[in-house]
Order: C-alpha cells, then structure tokens, then sequence
C-alpha cells in the first residue's frame, strides 16, 4: 500500500512539474518561440534524468546525457484553426494503464506544407485536447519513433495556448512541431499509449521536435 501511495505522489508531482514547466514555456514562447523551446529542453532532460516518476529506465536515467531533439526551425510554428472535417467521429484506444480511452474528433487543423491532422476530445476523466501525429520520419534511421508523437495532451499540462485578441469563438491553436514529443512507449517497452490513426498521419517528413535515440 505505501508503494502504491508513493507512485501516486509522484505521478502527481511529475504532473504539477509538467503543467509548471508549460505555463513557463507559454509565457516565454509568445516572444521569444526559440529560447522557449531551449527552457523546454533544459528542463524536460532534467525531468527525465532525475524525477522517479520518469518514464526512463533506471539504467538509461543514470547515462541520460540529453533527449535527442533536433534545433529550432521557426517553420514549424503554426497558428492553426479548427475545421469541420472528422467532426464527432470517436475513437477507442487501449492503454497500459487506463484501459479503453476514449476519445471524439473536435475537427481537423491545417498546416501549410505539411496537411491536416485531426485533434481529438479525451473524453475520459479530466476532458482536454490531444493532437498526436505520425509523419514520414517515423520508425526511419536518424527519424522519429516509429509509433509517432504528441504535440498537445492537455490532460498532462501539454499546452501550447491560443493566439491572442481572437474571439473565444474563432479559436487559433499554438501548434509548433518543435515541441512534439515521444509517448512514454517510446522509452520503455511496459508502456501502451494511444498512438496517432489514420486522421493523424502525414506524409511530409517533419525533421523537428524529438527524435529517436
């Protein structure tokens, strides 16, 4: 029971550090996207090589030199609007430790150059907005993780905010690549994280954000 009540502890506080470490990046980012984006470095390799609650192995936390991320490139910071397309569809995943996640489609978002993904309503406990994609880097030498990544997961303080003076109606996402990040299979076998479906796959290769080690 203590074991259990310790993991809790820490999955609570790996959380808080996360929310703190994006409401950081939010406020930073909405001048200067790049030293945003080397704080969100800094700290997420810090996270990951002490925290208990890291997704890491404990033999890869004590190498742990760096998550491997490739530099800014101010492209890949979009400013993206909701269309209609994939509204209310659903979608059921299962995880590791939640079971059957569901989720509804709220529309697509474009991206010049790159296409459109869909971005998903966790219906669960909690609610928020989750963006994965997979693209044509993924599971490719010197690429990204063959399941794909998560830009936004709101659920777990990943949020990159809205663009200001808009109307609460006419919503602008904050949708920057850069930031894109691996689930925690990524790191670890023991995990299942829901990963991106059809609505989420692009076929441009986008070269920014993690990349595999």
């Amino acid at each position: 029971m203590l074991a259990d009540f310790s993991t809790a502890v820490q999955t609570a506080d790996w959380r808080q550090q996360t929310f703190e470490l994006y409401a950081r990046v939010r406020k930073l980012a909405a001048e200067q996207p790049a030293a945003a984006h080397q704080y969100w470095l800094e700290r997420r390799n810090e996270l990951f090589r002490t925290h208990p609650a890291s997704a890491l192995p404990k033999t890869a936390k004590s190498s742990l030199s760096g998550l491997r991320h490739a530099d800014y490139d101010p492209a890949y910071r979009f400013e993206a609007a909701l269309t209609e397309r994939g509204r209310g569809e659903t979608l059921q995943q299962r995880t590791g430790t939640d079971g059957v996640v569901h989720f509804e489609c709220l529309g697509s978002l474009e991206f010049e150059g790159l296409g459109e993904l869909s971005l998903w309503r966790h219906c669960g406990y909690g609610g928020g907005l989750f963006l994965p994609f997979r693209d044509a880097s993924s599971g490719k030498a010197g690429g990204s993780y063959g399941g794909g990544r998560y830009l936004l997961d709101t659920i777990k303080g990943a949020y990159l905010g809205t663009v200001s003076n808009q109307s609460p109606l006419h919503h602008r996402l904050v949708v920057d690549f850069n930031f894109a990040y691996n689930p925690s299979c990524a790191y670890d076998e023991r995990w299942a994280c829901p990963l991106p479906g059809p609505g989420n796959r692009l076929e441009a290769a986008v070269p920014v954000g993690e990349l595999l080690s």
